[in-house]
Order: structure tokens, then C-alpha cells, then sequence
């Protein structure tokens, strides 16, 4: 299943060979999913994900400085299917249509982005940096890499957030047991292969983060 889904998910071959023949999505109230669990599309077309994940949504107009970190980030859509990723990502906006302060989350089906989340409680994240406009293409490798199954510990891997910001945009990749270097280590280098991303980039713990402004990286790849 993770071989087929790895294969359908490249972008070349999917804006090859893909129609146009995605609907719109019908919109949504902010922070309501279309069903409680992940839809699949009936039909033998279909091509089911090694998980279920879905998009959430940290609007920047809805953020308060004195309400608490996370407390504005809503889930937008469940999907579980490359058909389903496809016809909601076309009819999103990309990162350079985002606001600044816009954080867009898309994490596997019941994690929430969240360091308090159980799943991601023990574990940290990789970043990247880029300048306004080039996070589009980077964005979309990255999910295509990750619910493509395209990395050798992807069980470790809980999602990923990409951060609109006023000179730079950021993507980062959460893992979840942030003491497994090997893993931690191996995912860092898989990504910046798959990016095509030359520079140096850290993974620095959650745990760290909370405790210091200015945490250091606990791995450099």
C-alpha cells in the first residue's frame, strides 16, 4: 500500500497524468470537519494512504497574545486517500496567498499539532527557512513526501506546519520520540534530499522549546 500511494503521490506523474476533474469543496465554518471520521471515495480508482491525516488552520485575525499557544488552530478537512489530498489542495490557498502569521498544519488523522499532544509530547522538529514565495513548492514536496510514505522512519514522523511569516516562511517536520537520533537524524537528511535543500538545518526538542526562547539544536543535518 505505502509502494503504490509513494508511486501515485509525485508530482510529476500527478500533473501529467491527472484530469481535471476535481470538484470545489463546499466551504467550510472555520474549525468544522466534513465528517468525524476520514471519508473514502467508493469506487476501484481510489488510492487509500498508509494513514489518514488532516489539515488544521491557525488563523492569524483569530490569535490573541493573551490567550494560550494553540488555542486558535482549528481542523479543516480529514482526508485518506490521494484523490481526496488532490481535491482539497487545489482548492486551498497556497502559503504565498496566506496571511502573515498564518500557520497551516496538515498532521496524521487524531494528532494534534500541539507540543501537549501525547503523540508529539516526547518528541521535537526540524525547520526550514525560505524567502516569501518559495515555500509553495517546498510545502507541497513535503506532503507529498509524507503521506507518500517517502521516508524510512515514517512511523516517527507526526506532521508537518508550514508558517507564513513577514520576510521568511518556515516549514517545519514534528517527530515523536525526539531521543531516537538515528531516526531524528535520518528523517533530517531524507528531507533536505527530497527538497533539494542545501542549507544546514537543526531539530531542536520540544521540551527544549519550552523552556528557552532561544533553544539550541539537538541535531544538525
Amino acid at each position: 500500500m505505502a509502494e503504490e500511494a509513494v508511486t501515485a503521490v509525485r508530482p510529476s506523474e500527478e500533473e501529467k497524468g491527472r484530469e481535471q476533474e476535481t470538484e470545489n469543496l463546499e466551504e467550510l465554518e472555520e474549525g468544522e470537519i466534513e465528517d468525524d471520521e476520514p471519508s473514502r471515495r467508493v469506487g476501484g480508482d481510489s488510492h487509500p494512504l498508509e494513514y489518514s491525516w488532516t489539515f488544521w488552520f491557525d488563523n492569524p485575525t483569530s490569535k490573541n497574545r493573551q490567550a494560550a499557544w494553540g488555542s486558535s488552530i482549528r481542523p479543516i478537512h480529514t482526508f485518506s486517500t490521494i484523490e481526496d489530498f488532490w481535491s482539497l489542495y487545489n482548492n486551498i490557498k497556497q502559503p504565498s496567498k496566506l496571511a502573515s502569521g498564518a500557520d497551516f498544519h496538515c498532521f496524521k488523522h487524531k494528532v494534534e499539532p500541539k507540543w501537549e499532544d501525547p503523540i508529539c509530547a516526547n518528541g521535537g522538529k526540524w525547520t526550514i527557512s525560505c524567502v516569501r514565495g518559495r515555500a509553495d513548492t517546498l510545502w507541497l514536496h513535503t506532503l507529498l513526501a509524507m503521506i507518500g510514505e517517502q521516508f524510512d522512519y515514517g512511523d516517527e514522523i507526526c506532521g508537518a506546519v508550514v508558517s507564513v511569516r513577514g520576510k521568511q516562511d518556515k516549514i517545519g517536520l514534528w517527530t515523536k520520540n525526539a531521543a531516537n537520533e538515528a531516526a531524528q537524524v535520518s528523517i533530517g537528511r531524507q528531507w533536505k534530499e527530497l527538497l533539494d535543500y542545501n542549507d544546514v538545518i537543526g531539530f531542536i526538542v520540544h521540551e527544549d522549546a519550552k523552556k528557552d526562547k532561544v533553544p539550541k539544536n539537538r541535531y544538525t543535518v
